[in-house]
């Protein structure tokens, strides 16, 4: 009997898996507008929130004699980070940290099921990869800053180390609990929604990842050196959010990075406020940031291939 009689099964076809910038098309609801109104409604939302967060705190300064300094400080100052009066460190970064659940109120409620994907292909904050690349961040930021400041002093710069005023304690304590909340606040906009939204419609990675650069070089006051400083951050942590599927590693270098300069800016050994940036750190910044993202890239683990498609959608919550 021939055996053409039979012919080989067809296996169906595959669904095939979505990179991290274009997970917007496996969002329950995916019309190509939904994100921009995702976009318009997390402003309202969040316009909302400071609107509340400051009435209150004007209502309260009314009573409380600190607070009242705190915002009389906050009307004139430049210097954000001031050991003397922690509350303005308070006030910088907690509007940033309130940028995460207007966007995921926003997002649940115009692009439906799916919201963790803003997260990363697995649809939720991956900790185990979190936790490893905070450690790498941490470990090879602290050595480059350490080498910086030793440079420094061999060339004769004076390093200023105070570790006596009263200020530090809380100023510690802060940065600890709120940095880590305002890093990933800031990538959660930059790096995740605006690359989604890009993604919508781009498909090549290198528009989500350049477009939203000159965004969050805006956001930083800097001067050209440390723009430039600020945009290759942007890219490299973009590239990261590409490579391996979510925010995890962006977020660690991201925490790494602001915790460890305002810690040292505690005990004088840099400038906490400085806007100004020079050639020489550009170029080490950009360095330390290039061995951290080659490493994670080695090691970190490759999940793009775990990305929903677009049939997996409605079994995402």
């Amino acid at each position: 009997m021939s055996t053409s009689a039979f012919p080989e099964p067809v296996a169906a076809a595959v669904p095939a898996p979505l990179p991290y910038h274009r997970l917007a098309l496996a969002r329950a609801r995916r019309t190509w507008w939904q994100p921009l109104l995702t976009g318009v409604l997390a402003l309202a939302f969040y316009a909302a929130m400071i609107a509340i967060l400051f009435i209150g705190l004007m209502i309260v300064a009314f009573e409380v004699p600190a607070v009242d300094r705190v915002v009389e400080s906050m009307l004139v100052t430049d210097a954000w980070f001031d050991l003397d009066q922690p509350g303005l460190f308070v006030l910088l970064v907690v509007p940033l940290i309130l940028m995460i659940p207007a966007l995921l109120a926003a997002s649940r409620i115009v692009q439906g099921r799916g919201v963790g994907m803003l997260w990363s292909v697995a649809g939720r904050i991956r900790w185990s990869l979190l936790g490893r690349t905070l450690v790498v961040a941490f470990v090879i930021m602290a050595a480059f800053f350490a080498a910086s400041l030793g440079l420094d002093a061999l060339r004769g710069e004076p390093i200023v180390f105070e570790a006596t005023h009263p200020g530090i304690p809380a100023m510690l304590i802060l940065v600890v609990l709120l940095v880590p909340f305002q890093a990933a606040a800031e990538e959660y906009v930059f790096r995740g929604y605006l690359m989604q939204l890009i993604g919508r419609w781009l498909r090549h990675p290198a528009f989500a990842i350049l477009l939203p650069v000159p965004l969050f070089v805006l956001g930083h006051g800097y001067d050209i050196w440390g723009s430039l400083d600020i945009a290759a951050f942007a890219i490299i942590a973009g590239w990261l959010s590409w490579r391996t599927g979510g925010l995890e590693a962006a977020i660690a270098m991201h925490i790494a990075n602001n915790v460890l300069i305002f810690v040292m800016a505690s005990f004088s050994l840099v400038d906490g406020n400085a806007t100004e940036g020079t050639p020489i750190g550009l170029v080490s910044s950009v360095i330390m940031m290039l061995v951290y993202a080659a490493i994670v890239a080695r090691r970190g683990g490759a999940e793009r291939p775990q990305a929903a498609s677009r049939s997996s959608a409605s079994r995402i919550v």
